[in-house]
């Protein structure tokens, strides 16, 4: 046979994708506190979009793309007036959600914020639900939403264990296409044909670079990008229900998958080693592990990496509030992870490049004795110098320790600490926080200042007896499971 012809033997679906399928289709969720978790993560999520319908940098992507559309039984979008066709209302559901940096977190290899997938699972539900109850059919309940939000956790938390497509120069909005493709087909009623369908093309859809989150070029970008991955999700499994085929090598295929195109970054050294190499690789399988395990965020709109940083620059306030023009320095240990995400010096240009600057996170707790998402706006900043003055005094230090401890498994922590030496040669203690108030091993003292959190937002969009009835509905699992979709989805209505 000659060398310049390729066999054209169609191969199996790669065993990541039936995985991924066998998964959503097969397993049943029984893990009361996955339920559980899930429930307070659907309160966060939500909670955090309506803060964001505050600012009109996010609110001006909002709607549909011409002015005026009707959408029939259209999904609609927390907060707001809006009726849209499922894809364009997981854009704007993703979009709110993720604005701010606020919500939950899953930190490994790779990171992201696995509740972003929560655009495309209701945008896909409300509309199906309504589409039921005008045929007379019994709607899809929240219980539903709940179970997709966990498998959607798991499939973007399990990948993220142990591959970094960070590392290759890839943002991590291709776990949530995954995660809201797979489980949003599932929702619409795919066999296992089309879900292995949607899933592949989702590998060879293309995937967004990380640049958007980097000095010198992070921008806002970074803050509706899940909304597009999310929507995207959502197209790519209402192609595959329309019984579009899938490319079943989509990741192994030489020199044309993903794998060989996408994860085989010569700065990573992948293009020098064995295909075997450059695979992904899966420390255990696919349950309810990432819903159980995942962070919220409970007392900054910061980027995860430095929250304990924040707790720490709290903590100190009262001692050097006084002081601020006698500091010396500021040192700030950290991880390998956060030095290589968040930390960064010059010129900061926009909120979405201040919100990922760990050395600005820690200078306005230590200035002002709190943060939150005002302090990130281009007139706060402009109005403070004192912030850029205390940046400029920062030393980043790695702790070995807390690298090796921040991928431990049965750790999981993300610590910082924080001193402050003054002029006069005296200095502050060193306070270190290991694990942020949204860690599992601190839900207990976290879960009653979520729900605070969550009952201030509320109250920011809504008259107190309507955010009432939304709270006493989401306390009560029983009573949340067993509401159809489009009557939770109703009380969302401005």
């Amino acid at each position: 046979m000659s060398a310049n012809v390729d066999l054209n033997v169609r191969p199996d679906y790669d065993q990541v994708i039936q995985d991924v399928a066998d998964y959503v289709l097969n397993y049943q969720i029984e893990s009361a506190e996955a339920l559980d978790t899930a429930r307070n993560c659907l309160m966060d999520t939500l909670g955090c979009g309506l803060l964001a319908l505050r600012f009109p940098e996010c609110t001006k992507h909002l709607g549909p793309l011409v002015e005026g559309t009707l959408v029939p039984h259209g999904a609609r979008v927390p907060g707001t007036r809006l009726r849209l066709d499922p894809v364009k209302a997981a854009w704007d559901i993703g979009c709110i959600v993720r604005w701010l940096d606020y919500n939950d977190t899953w930190l490994a290899a790779e990171w992201g914020h696995p509740s972003d997938n929560l655009g495309g699972i209701l945008a896909v539900a409300d509309h199906l639900s309504q589409q039921c109850v005008a045929r007379g059919e019994a709607p899809l309940s929240m219980r539903a939403v709940l179970d997709a939000m966990i498998m959607a956790h798991e499939i973007q938390g399990v990948f993220a264990l142990e591959n970094s497509f960070n590392r290759v120069g890839l943002d991590h909005v291709l776990l949530v296409k995954l995660a809201s493709a797979a489980v949003c087909a599932k929702l619409m009623g795919a066999d296992r044909e089309q879900l292995l369908s949607a899933i592949s093309q989702v590998f060879v859809d293309g995937q967004a670079l990380r640049t958007y989150r980097h000095a010198p070029n992070a921008g806002s970008r970074k803050s509706w990008a899940a909304g597009d991955a999310s929507s995207r999700g959502v197209r790519l499994a209402d192609i595959a229900m329309r019984g579009e085929m899938g490319i079943p090598g989509a990741l192994s295929a030489p020199q044309w998958g993903f794998y060989d195109v996408l994860f085989s970054h010569s700065n990573n050294d992948l293009a020098l080693k064995p295909v075997e190499a450059r695979q992904f690789g899966f420390s255990q399988g696919f349950a309810s592990y990432v819903m159980e395990n995942v962070l919220f965020k409970i007392s900054f709109p910061a980027e995860f990496h430095a929250q304990t940083a924040c707790e720490a620059a709290v903590i100190l306030y009262p001692q050097v509030k006084d002081r601020l023009p006698q500091i010396a320095r500021i040192v700030i240990s950290t991880h390998e992870s956060a030095i290589r995400i968040i930390s960064k010096v010059g010129t900061l240009a926009n909120p979405a490049d201040r919100d990922h600057c760990i050395q600005y996170m820690t200078a306005v707790p230590l200035a002002f004795g709190n943060l939150v998402a005002e302090h990130y706006e281009d007139d706060f900043h402009a109005a403070n110098p004192i912030i850029d003055e205390l940046r400029a005094k920062m030393e980043i230090v790695e702790d070995a320790r807390y690298s090796r401890e921040y991928l431990e498994a049965d750790k999981r922590s993300i610590a910082n600490a924080v001193q402050v030496f003054f002029k006069d040669g005296s200095s502050t203690e060193k306070v270190e926080v290991e694990y942020p108030l949204g860690h599992r091993r601190r839900r207990a003292e976290g879960i009653p200042l979520l729900e605070e959190k969550f009952k201030a937002n509320l109250a920011t969009r809504f008259p107190a007896r309507r955010s009432a009835q939304i709270f006493a509905l989401c306390k009560d699992q029983a009573a949340l499971e067993a509401t159809p979709v489009q009557r939770f989805m109703d009380m969302w209505v401005i």
